[in-house]
């Protein structure tokens, strides 16, 4: 179920290979691997298990001719979209394409204009997506001094560039992201180019750092923008586990109402009233719901201040206190549970619950 705070910005609707993007499709959810693709066993178990998690859409690095060479294999085992990520290297994005990538990643200010020309001709060919990724590491530097450095207006510049060189080569299949690790320039640079183009955006703050500050940045970044109605996919970057970026971006998807996709848990803070281990209680919890695509709200709740308000606003939830708990299921109270009882009948009224829809 998707709530779009009924002002989201109208972008045009386009395919990479079975996914829309765009339109009136669902807020995308990407990531990248960080396996060396050249090891093709490594990265299809690496993609399938992003895939379980709920990536949608996935990307992977192509260095080298190597690289190239196992899209082809990597394609035949994985259920997901698949985007090759080239940088200088014209051929091998023409390459890429003809192999089977369902679209591809170009900086185009890396690369040459006469040879951007047949990247383009090669994707009309094949009708496949190439997304124009700006990114402020790596701006003309004449449009650095345009702009007098690097920001938001100089992203902005860059990409509408490239719009145009793509347009005059009869090529509309784009979709756009101007990224930067800057937060706010990174937030004014999509803002600034939503108001001037239709392209589907891709949103991230790039080089975001280790779990922590990652989540905290795209929070912010990607938050901001996706509650503006600005985005159509979003990659959450983590240094490290990719597996980490995909729960980071539903999460921030259900707190926005924008998708709700798996377990939303609500837990109280365990200030000096709360009467059971309810850090443990929501660790088992987790554990036992990670992997789940359907919604469901779990209030779980320690003591009796805030406790039944929230566990009878979730579709299950627990208000506990001296080693005993309240059960309430779909806002009614519906037994009292010992504490050693708490996550078996928790999840057996969750498993109740699906069986009901």
């Amino acid at each position: 179920m998707d709530n779009d705070f009924g002002k989201r910005r109208k972008s045009r609707g386009i395919y990479v290979g079975s996914v829309k993007i765009g339109g009136n499709a669902p807020v995308v959810v990407q990531s990248m691997t960080n396996t060396d693709t050249r090891n093709v066993a490594a990265t299809i178990n690496q993609i399938n298990l992003l895939q379980e998690t709920g990536c949608e859409v996935v990307r992977i690095a192509v260095p080298d001719e190597e690289a190239v060479l196992a899209i082809p294999a990597i394609k035949k085992n994985i259920k997901i979209p698949l985007i090759a990520d080239i940088h200088f290297h014209y051929q091998l994005a023409i390459n890429a394409i003809k192999n089977g990538a369902d679209g591809i990643r170009i900086n185009p200010g890396n690369i040459p204009k006469n040879k951007i020309a047949e990247i383009v001709q090669t994707a009309k060919e094949r009708q496949t997506v190439i997304r124009i990724g700006v990114n402020a590491g790596s701006l003309q530097k004449d449009l650095v001094l345009e702009c007098g450095g690097v920001n938001a207006e100089a992203l902005c510049i860059s990409a509408l560039r490239n719009i145009e060189m793509f347009e005059d080569l009869g090529f509309d299949l784009i979709k756009l992201s101007l990224k930067s690790s800057d937060v706010p320039m990174m937030i004014e640079a999509y803002r600034m180019i939503a108001d001037k183009t239709d392209y589907p955006l891709h949103l991230g703050v790039t080089e975001a750092g280790t779990l922590i500050d990652a989540a905290t940045k795209s929070a912010l970044g990607i938050g901001t923008l996706l509650y503006d109605g600005i985005g159509d996919t979003i990659r959450v970057s983590v240094t490290g586990d990719p597996l980490q970026e995909i729960p980071i971006a539903y999460g921030i998807l259900r707190a926005l109402k924008i998708r709700k996709v798996g377990p939303e848990i609500i837990a109280c803070p365990t200030c000096g009233r709360c009467q059971i281990d309810l850090l443990a209680l929501t660790e088992k919890i987790n554990k036992a719901l990670t992997g789940r695509k359907a919604y469901i709200k779990v209030a779980l709740m320690g003591c009796v201040v805030n406790g039944p308000g929230e566990a009878a606003e979730a579709d299950i939830g627990i208000a506990g206190g001296n080693g005993f708990g309240m059960i309430f299921k779909k806002g009614v109270a519906y037994k009292k549970v010992e504490e050693k009882d708490f996550v078996p009948v928790l999840l057996e009224e969750i498993k109740s619950l699906d069986n009901e829809q």
